[in-house]
């Protein structure tokens, strides 16, 4: 009897699935309680908006957080983030369609079309389940060099998700700004030279650290250090 391999996944990947999926539990739980305000069809878009986001979020901080961290397990959790996003934008979704306005099509095509913050949240699903479809290494494969030119297209995504989230509060838009600012670092941080600067403070601030150590043990640390030529070049000694 052929044996189904199951997926092996370090403490810090089965940290992070468990908590992109804690939410959902205890919005279940929640939905089951009836703790969800007096209008709990809103209160299950904007919680289910606001995982999206964050999750959204922290996939596009696994890079900087391993350029200037050097915290390489970070990027073995960046697809399963978005893929994470991509869920909770999806019962969003699904919510915003089926719970509020009854899969009535009618008044869905005036929505989207009218009021602005639908358009836009419309736009970012569609980018996201582009990239939710072409996450896969066959995709990958048989996309080549487009295949990144089109998941650069996330930052897109998490923009206008940022300009609907502004444009559904309207009134108190102070944590869609700190959200967007977010963003905004983050997409600076991905240009090649403010990552290339980054990269060094986190070198330099190796160097420093090194320098705290015994000579002997520096020389070792050094010379199986895959930053060595980097040390060497600023004069550790």
């Amino acid at each position: 009897m052929a044996q189904i391999a199951l997926p092996r996944f370090t403490k810090f990947q089965a940290a992070v699935h468990i908590g992109a999926l804690l939410p959902l539990i205890l919005l279940v739980i929640n939905w089951s309680l009836d703790n969800l305000t007096f209008n709990p069809v809103q209160a299950l878009e904007l919680r289910t908006g606001k995982y999206a986001l964050i999750l959204l979020i922290l996939s596009l901080a696994c890079t900087p957080i391993n350029t200037i961290f050097g915290f390489s397990q970070v990027l073995k959790v960046r697809r399963p983030l978005g893929l994470y996003a991509f869920f909770y934008a999806s019962i969003h979704f699904l919510i915003f369609i089926g719970l509020d306005y009854q899969f009535d099509f009618v008044l869905l095509q005036e929505a989207v079309f009218e009021k602005r913050y639908a358009l836009v949240g419309f736009a970012a699903g569609v980018i996201l389940l582009v990239l939710a479809l072409t996450s896969t290494r066959g995709w990958m494969k048989r996309l080549g060099k487009t295949w990144s030119r089109i998941h650069r297209f996330v930052y897109l995504a998490g923009i206008l998700v940022i300009i609907h989230y502004i444009w559904l509060v309207k009134s108190d838009i102070r944590v869609p700004l700190l959200y967007g600012g977010v963003v905004l670092f983050l997409l600076v941080a991905r240009i090649p030279f403010v990552r290339k600067h980054l990269s060094r403070i986190r070198q330099l601030g190796f160097v420093r650290t090194l320098n705290q150590f015994p000579n002997s043990l520096r020389s070792k640390l050094i010379a199986n250090s895959y930053l060595g030529s980097f040390i060497r070049d600023n004069k550790v000694s």
